[in-house]
């Protein structure tokens, strides 16, 4: 509801938009604007959707999400980064979702976007979990079917989820890196799963910073 608020707001003054003006769209008072404005009452999805669309911006959804933290840069942030959280990534495949040329990562399958709040450091790419590997049975669980969001530019240091490929697959897997004694491991989600020890020769595409099921 906060986060909603903030956008609002600042979509208004960028907009110079007015209480009244938006009041006026939206076909009520501006008592009752602002009553959702000051938190005075909670809309619904629909009513802040409503607003939203008043304000010439996309409408919310309802998602599950598990996020990487980030760091929080407020005071740098562009008024856009910090409260527009509508960033559109490719979603590709995961035959080959990814090719490193010169340095630079090059993404596949750009025919299919999905937006997110999440700005990434990288050339960020969504796909799509395949198979029960990551789903657990405590704690963090990714399941079959949910949207992971994947940013190369993240250090994939132990304790990260990570998207990795080994030389000669075309197939890139979903795993959480860890260390133990000193030497590094791709471990699954799911106890029945083996893990795989970590070589310098499989290429980690990125660490797994968003994680989505939409309802």
């Amino acid at each position: 509801m906060d986060k909603w608020i903030e956008l609002v707001k600042a979509k208004m003054s960028e907009l110079k938009v007015t209480q009244e003006i938006l009041a006026e769209r939206l076909g009520m008072s501006q008592g009752g604007v602002g009553h959702w404005l000051n938190k005075r009452r909670e809309p619904g999805i629909d009513n802040m959707n409503r607003v939203l669309k008043a304000l010439g911006m996309e409408f919310l959804e309802v998602a599950l999400v598990i996020r990487e933290p980030v760091v929080s840069e407020d005071d740098e942030m562009p008024l856009a980064h910090k409260y527009n959280p509508y960033f559109r990534y490719p979603v590709s495949d995961w035959r080959e979702p990814a090719e490193v040329r010169d340095g630079e990562l090059t993404v596949y399958n750009k025919e299919r976007f999905e937006l997110t709040d999440y700005h990434a450091q990288g050339a960020a790419f969504w796909l799509v979990v395949v198979g029960d590997a990551m789903t657990a049975p405590s704690g963090i669980s990714i399941a079959e079917g949910m949207m992971i969001l994947v940013d190369p530019a993240i250090v994939p240091e132990p304790g990260k989820l990570v998207i990795a490929q080994w030389p000669g697959s075309a197939e890139a897997t979903f795993r959480k890196l860890i260390e133990e004694g000193g030497q590094r491991y791709l471990v699954p989600l799911n106890p029945t799963y083996p893990k795989a020890l970590y070589t310098e020769e499989c290429r980690i595409l990125g660490v797994v910073v968003q994680a989505t099921a939409k309802f």
